[in-house]
């Protein structure tokens, strides 16, 4: 690409354009199985698997695949919190052309049926609680033809298999039940076990699809980013150009970042996969405790999380007596990160942490910070090579801005999605003449720097994840006793922003704050429902009468102390 002015702020090392390798996400493993077979791949608690035994795992259940009739472009739903099974269960889909539909374990019945109708999933990976808890009440409902049921003990071993159940059934709420059973129901490990590897060898070029991404969008619809595996492939390469002081075949990550979300999917899990890398798997981001431990105990070199990680881990007492010198670098997003935060894990590890930016439409990285060139403050940092980026008018989207002026931030490179899964109309909303519209607000410093100012949509963002009010309102005006419903984003020091909706009730009716709160329960994920909700004689409306959500905002944000 051309010459931008923040090529000559890149580290040494970095070059602004990469020569790619034509690595469709199945050879990313298949080439580190075979060039490092016996390097640590994963590891969950007491379990090890190398690189080959990863690779044997995978070709496994991609061949019970092919037997179930899994072929190229088939959808294969992976609904499972972070475990050794995820990662088998993703690259054994990829390795039969098919793509993969990664699924919020928090999600209810609701938004599971909603996504996995919307893609048309033939098969789904899904846990024993899971299945219980949001798949069996609308088995009906839903189009996958045959289910692999997984159990987190399965890949453990003596003693920890026999112990973990024990623990499992006093989580709140448990993390394991009943096998399920029946025609179209295989044991995740059972089925691995029975089948000989004789995987399947499609042709896969790196403009096949590869994963249908869901995200909300400007309708708050959830709908899905089609990445392909160039897309996805080159995105992993440009983050490893990225950070030349790693060496390949000797680092180990954390990957407590969910494997759902693309963040984790990219930077926890294909990366330190074409690195060679070992990948320490967390089931659960908030066991603040076990992370630490597992920094300690697994040397973690590199630590990919959110500025809500890094400061439970530097509030955790007696955390200066510990040594977590191993990490070398973090990578944070989805998020602001607090100076203060950063100042003080970086004393504590002496690593360094740069932030970055990026989008699900995006696979997702496309502005980071240099690792041992100057960090702004505030800022997300410079395009990654081979990604042009600009500040247009928030208007009409054509003017360029001068460096300084706020405007929406544009985005082109090889780590843009396709578009939109089967929705046209939002694709032309968000891509125009090959330039991603992110409706995000920025500016762009002298030295093509971009900080992030705001966001044209009203999408909140909370503990990283993405929320859209329109869902939530959705929800509430279905409680009979209420009529309108509008809600925001607020500050929140642990959260970044957490959810506060606003109702007004209908003429007549009668609810209580708990209980829309526990109608949200039943409809939403955890990380959605409001935190709380205030009863309102009217909402603010434009002269279209259009919810006013800035009003709110503003409103909200005058009552808190300065």
């Amino acid at each position: 690409m051309e010459s931008r002015i923040w090529h000559s702020h890149y580290d040494q090392g970095v070059p602004a354009s990469i020569d790619y390798q034509d690595w469709p996400i199945p050879d990313l493993l298949a080439r580190t199985a075979e060039k490092y077979p016996d390097n640590t791949a994963l590891i969950f608690l007491n379990c090890k698997l190398t690189y080959r035994q990863l690779k044997d795992q995978v070709d496994r259940l991609a061949t019970a695949f092919t037997g179930m009739g899994i072929k190229k472009d088939s959808r294969v739903a992976v609904h499972l919190p972070n475990l050794p099974q995820t990662v088998i269960a993703h690259y054994a889909a990829l390795t039969c052309g098919a793509q993969v539909v990664m699924t919020n374990p928090l999600y209810v019945s609701r938004e599971i049926e909603h996504q996995w109708n919307d893609a048309e999933v033939d098969i789904a990976v899904t846990a024993d609680f899971l299945y219980q808890r949001a798949i069996a009440p609308i088995k009906d409902k839903l189009p996958a033809r045959q289910y692999i049921v997984a159990s987190i003990p399965e890949y453990l071993r003596f003693p920890l298999r026999q112990l973990a159940p024990l623990k499992l059934k006093k989580q709140d709420p448990p993390a394991i039940a009943p096998m399920p059973s029946g025609p179209d129901i295989h044991r995740f490990r059972k089925l691995i076990d029975a089948t000989s590897p004789a995987p399947p060898r499609p042709d896969i070029s790196m403009d096949d699809l590869c994963a249908l991404q869901y995200t909300g969008g400007t309708t708050g619809v959830s709908k899905a980013a089609m990445l392909s595996h160039r897309n996805l492939s080159c995105n992993a390469q440009q983050v490893r150009a990225w950070i030349p002081r790693l060496f390949d075949g000797e680092e180990v990550f954390l990957a407590a970042l969910p494997y759902f979300h693309i963040f984790g999917m990219t930077v926890c899990m294909n990366v330190p996969v074409m690195m060679g890398a070992a990948i320490v798997i967390m089931p659960n981001p908030r066991d603040i405790p076990q992370m630490i431990k597992n920094v300690t105990k697994h040397r973690i070199t590199l630590m990919p999380g959110v500025p809500a990680i890094f400061a439970a881990i530097l509030n955790t007492p007696g955390i200066e007596s510990l040594d977590l010198t191993s990490v070398k670098a973090v990578f944070s997003g989805s998020a602001p990160l607090p100076i203060d935060v950063t100042r003080r894990f970086e004393k504590l590890t002496g690593s360094v942490i740069f932030e970055g930016f990026g989008l699900t439409e995006t696979s997702p990285a496309t502005h980071v910070n240099p690792i041992d060139g100057e960090r702004k403050a505030g800022s997300v940092g410079m395009p990654v090579p081979d990604t042009d980026a600009r500040i247009v008018d928030m208007e009409t989207g054509e003017t360029e801005l001068d460096h300084g002026e706020e405007g929406e931030l544009i985005i082109r490179g090889p780590q843009v999605m396709v578009g939109y899964w089967r929705r046209q109309d939002e694709t032309d909303l968000m891509i125009k003449d090959g330039w991603l519209y992110t409706g995000d607000l920025a500016i762009m410093d002298d030295d093509g720097y971009f900080r992030i100012v705001g966001r044209k949509k009203d999408m909140i963002l909370a503990s990283g994840y993405n929320i859209y009010p329109d869902e939530i309102d959705q929800i509430l005006t279905d409680h009979p006793a209420v009529v309108e419903a509008c809600t925001i984003g607020v500050p929140d020091e642990k959260r970044g922003e957490t959810v506060k909706s606003f109702v007004v009730l209908a003429e007549g009716g009668s609810v209580t704050e708990d209980e829309l709160l526990a109608h949200c329960r039943e409809n939403l994920a955890p990380y959605k429902i409001p935190r709380s909700v205030e009863f309102k004689a009217e909402l603010p409306k434009s002269a279209m009468m259009k919810l006013l959500r800035r009003t709110l905002r503003d409103e909200e944000l005058a009552k808190r102390p300065q």
